[in-house]
């Protein structure tokens, strides 16, 4: 018996992670592939009889590398620019896309000094006594200096397991204990929910 369960939490540890690897990749080419693949595949089943599984997924892939191509061109880059101001005069879109733009741009980017997150810290929060992991984003903006008389720091304090969604909380900088982890080690510590400890 003992055998058997020790089998069987090493099955685990193998397959678990494979399996929602999997299923996370699988999820995101079925959704792709609904986005794309819907209208095209209703035209083909409307007109033609028959439509093409996964078709949404080329398509996209197309798509998203035509659009790398225009933005990486000079005149591509100044159509891009005012398709942005355009698109961020409707309702809702100013206060989702920036922060979208700013975290996909912290995934992919090269540089990361460029990046939205500037450094780890730890931070008393939600209460005294009680530390978090934050990421450091910017200085505060003018007016929340003024009001504090405080040099106060932007953290972005994430949840777990997704650190797309958290807190922004404004805290004085003598009170931000700033760490000399990676912000990918950050990351790790949060998605996994304390279980991966940076080296």
């Amino acid at each position: 018996m003992i055998k058997l369960r020790h089998y069987f939490v090493a099955g685990l540890l193998l397959i678990l992670p494979l399996f929602i690897t999997l299923y996370f990749i699988f999820f995101i080419f079925r959704f792709i592939d609904g986005i794309c693949g819907g209208f095209v595949n209703a035209y083909l089943k409307a007109n033609f009889g028959f439509f093409v599984p996964g078709i949404g997924i080329v398509l996209g892939i197309l798509i998203v590398l035509l659009a790398g191509f225009f933005a990486s061109h000079f005149l591509g880059k100044k159509m891009l620019g005012g398709l942005e101001n355009w698109f961020l005069k409707f309702p809702g879109v100013r206060q989702i896309y920036p922060s979208a733009k700013q975290i996909v741009s912290f995934l992919f980017s090269k540089d990361k000094n460029k990046a939205a997150f500037k450094k780890v810290a730890l931070v008393e929060y939600p209460s005294k006594g009680v530390w978090s992991i934050g990421f450091i984003t910017n200085d505060a903006f003018k007016e929340a200096q003024e009001k504090t008389q405080e040099d106060l720091v932007h953290v972005f304090v994430a949840s777990t397991p997704g650190p797309w969604s958290g807190f922004l909380v404004l805290i004085p900088r003598r009170d931000i204990k700033f760490l000399d982890m990676s912000i990918e080690d950050g990351m790790k510590l949060i998605i996994s929910g304390g279980i991966l400890k940076p080296s």
